[in-house]
């Protein structure tokens, strides 16, 4: 059916019509863009690049330990265990990771809250006071914690610290 079954329909009117209803499409569609904000997060690129630093800190050191990487819900992005590293560094150094991802610091700082006999922090969802855990921060937003577990707990931080540090270089 064309415009021309309509012999009352003015031809400008039409053009009217469609000049209306294209100035409304675009102010809807205008109206609806919305500026989301842009979030960084951790590319496999740059797990590697911290997985690969944390291994070579562990071999250097002759340690066996389980590595793990968590985004900044605590969700885990990346988990290896070493040979000879025991069963329950499976279950630490996820926690380590957790607890730096949530609370934006370093698990060393649980560990120390405790030694100050603030017990009541251990109520707190994710907390783990243990060191070994570091938050990965960049331009001031965690994007996630990186944490070792299976050596000395000061050993288990610079294993951290290594895939932290090759990831900001």
């Amino acid at each position: 059916m064309s415009w021309m079954a309509y012999p009352n329909l003015r031809t400008d009117s039409l053009f009217d019509m469609v000049k209306v209803f294209s100035f409304l499409l675009v102010a809807l569609t205008a109206a609806g863009a919305v500026d989301l904000p842009t979030k960084k997060t951790l590319s496999l690129s740059a797990i590697k690049t911290m997985v690969s630093a944390a291994e070579a800190e562990a071999s250097k050191r002759n340690v066996q330990v389980s590595i793990c990487i968590v985004d900044e819900s605590g969700n885990l992005l990346f988990f290896e265990k070493a040979d000879g590293a025991s069963l329950n560094t499976i279950q630490f150094a996820q926690r380590k990771a957790r607890h730096s991802a949530f609370y934006l610091a370093p698990s060393r700082n649980g560990a120390e809250s405790i030694k100050k006999g603030n017990v009541e922090v251990l109520a707190y969802p994710e907390y783990f006071p243990n060191q070994g855990g570091l938050p990965i921060k960049i331009d001031g937003a965690i994007l996630g914690g990186i944490a070792a577990s299976g050596a000395k707990s000061e050993v288990d931080e610079a294993i951290a610290q290594a895939g932290l540090d090759a990831l900001l270089k």
